[in-house]
């Protein structure tokens, strides 16, 4: 008898969500980046571990929105739980033992929201590499004084401490069931997306700091060449005409820069030569479109 769990991931924004799941699988299905409330869509990654089969969402961070792009992204997240066998907490731990800040403020705000939904939780405690040991169990101590976990898992997703632990923890909770994928999937994430989010990764990788966080790209074309080769179009929105510049880059090379870095990386991806095509539109209020949010897999929240 086959087993399966629907496992979701939630947590604050940059808690390190995206680098677990992507370590859970085995492969890339996350996009990852320094920039706060990278991820915008719930994506699911798959991993088979003997004859369990489980599949995690990974959910935008969940924090106190103000935009209507973030009340989307949160809703997203909360809506992830919808179906769930199983709810894990990804917490950075480095950022609770720093003392107070919006990180600590939006862990504790999901807390509070798991207990008044009478939900369950497996509290996974990230980044530990970074915390000596007598201050990671005096965290232990305080994170278990909330009774809504029902484990407490350390791990480091980064450098992979712990996840071959927390992923047997896991299959060994499967229930017995059906496998919703095939065995050879790895992400129910299309490939037009797939090729979106990497370069919105190499966008916010380059411009981390200049870029305002209203961006976002889409694949437009998807064809092949007369040789049979993969063509993929991709329009990178921004919101105001003064952010186009700082996409172009002098004479055009930041943008050069992050067509060749996202063409390099989906070569590898799909396994074959992609010639990728970038564009740098200004859309205004891009992020009250629904066209948009459809795009990226969400709902407009009003």
């Amino acid at each position: 008898m086959k087993r399966s769990a629907f496992i979701a991931v939630i947590g604050a924004p940059n808690a390190g969500k995206s680098t677990l799941v992507n370590a859970l699988v085995g492969a890339k299905v996350s996009i990852v980046t320094q920039k706060v409330q990278t991820t915008r869509a719930r994506i699911r990654g798959i991993a088979v571990i003997d004859d369990a089969q489980l599949v995690f969402t990974d959910t935008p961070g969940i924090f106190s929105p103000r935009r209507r792009l973030d009340r989307a992204m949160v809703a997203a997240a909360w809506e992830g739980l919808e179906g769930a066998d199983m709810i894990m907490l990804v917490v950075d731990a480095a950022a609770e033992l720093a003392g107070p800040s919006k990180s600590t403020a939006d862990t504790e705000m999901i807390i509070e929201e798991l207990k008044r939904r009478k939900k369950k939780a497996t509290l996974v405690l990230n980044k530990i590499d970074k915390i000596a040991r007598d201050k990671l169990l005096k965290l232990i101590a305080a994170m278990s004084a909330h009774e809504t976990f029902d484990e407490r898992l350390l791990i480091s997703a980064e450098n992979g401490d712990g996840v071959k632990d927390l992923r047997k923890y896991l299959a060994d909770r499967a229930g017995e069931g059906a496998w919703m994928y095939p065995e050879d999937q790895l992400s129910d994430i299309s490939d037009r997306l797939m090729a979106a989010e990497v370069t919105r990764e190499k966008v916010f990788k380059r411009l981390h700091q200049e870029l305002p966080y209203e961006s976002t790209v889409e694949t437009t074309s998807w064809t092949r060449t007369k040789k049979g080769e993969l063509r993929i179009e991709q329009t990178i929105y921004v919101s105001r005409e003064g952010h186009r510049p700082i996409v172009l880059g002098k004479a055009g090379q930041t943008l050069k820069a992050i067509g060749e870095a996202s063409r390099k990386e989906l070569t590898e991806i799909f396994g074959e030569p992609v010639h990728l095509f970038l564009n740098v539109s200004v859309r205004e209020g891009w992020t009250d479109e629904a066209a948009r949010y459809r795009e990226m897999g969400l709902d407009i929240v009003d």
